[in-house]
């Protein structure tokens, strides 16, 4: 059990309703928190948020309808965050400068017992206000990039061939990958070469639909039809596509995609 000081009013907010009730079960046995709500919705958490004062807000990062960071340019005033994310990426490295602490999911005690150390720690030394400050003036910049990095890719994405542009839909695509120093957008039918690396496309494609599971491979999960364990903490997808595509999933990445894909 994390023995904490003083009580903690905590709210919870994550769309994974396996996640949520993970940390919720991990919260439970710590004595000195109390956990005031949680929802997986993240409108119905803005209208709590406003009228519900909390010490500690646990806030999942991608969403549907809206992201955390964008929930959180919603709100009249800025908690405490903990964030929670099944990525390393997102501009996290910009919280860890202002020391506002993030946990990778799935959430392990560890990690939940230093960031609730870190929180203690920042509160004991009177740091929390000017942090909520810094949170707040930072986070009109990234949601304003992240919708712009959004728009770049609405419904299709162009591939060029000589003088000619040709856009396929992103719905077509089966998923993304990386060979020979150029990028591909596969469908059903041909592979196109696009003008993105797979790094860009991670930040850029709606990360509930495309997941990126090797350093060199993003996947379309509206087409993963079969999923396989494999050796070395791999996994090995199947495709639904006609010539029955195998995609390695990387030891790291095998949480990710198991989480966008709902299997515990």
């Amino acid at each position: 059990m994390i023995p904490i000081a003083t009580n903690l009013r905590v709210y919870l907010v994550d769309d994974e309703i396996l996640a949520l009730k993970r940390l919720t079960r991990l919260l439970a046995g710590i004595a000195g928190i109390e956990i005031v709500g949680s929802t997986t919705d993240p409108i119905a958490a803005i209208g709590v948020l406003r009228s519900e004062p909390v010490d500690v807000l646990f806030l999942d990062i991608e969403m549907p309808g809206i992201n955390g960071f964008e929930l959180l340019a919603k709100l009249p005033s800025q908690p405490m965050v903990i964030f929670t994310t099944a990525y390393d990426q997102y501009a996290l490295r910009a919280f860890e400068v202002n020391s506002i602490d993030y946990l990778l999911k799935p959430v392990e005690p560890e990690q939940l017992r230093r960031a609730l150390k870190k929180f203690e720690s920042l509160r004991d030394a009177g740091a929390t206000h000017g942090l909520s400050k810094q949170l707040q003036s930072v986070l009109g910049k990234i949601v304003e990039n992240r919708a712009l990095a959004q728009r770049d890719f609405p419904e299709r994405i162009c591939s060029r061939v000589g003088d000619s542009m040709q856009f396929i839909e992103l719905d077509r695509i089966t998923h993304f990958f990386a060979e020979d120093k150029l990028t591909y957008a596969a469908t059903e039918l041909k592979n196109y070469v696009v003008d993105h690396t797979i790094a860009a496309l991670e930040q850029k494609l709606e990360s509930g639909k495309f997941v990126r599971i090797h350093r060199s491979t993003i996947v379309n999960t509206a087409y993963v039809d079969e999923l396989h364990t494999w050796f070395g903490g791999r996994m090995l997808i199947r495709i639904k596509d006609k010539k029955r595509t195998e995609l390695t999933v990387a030891r790291d990445r095998v949480r990710v995609l198991k989480d966008k894909l709902g299997v515990i």
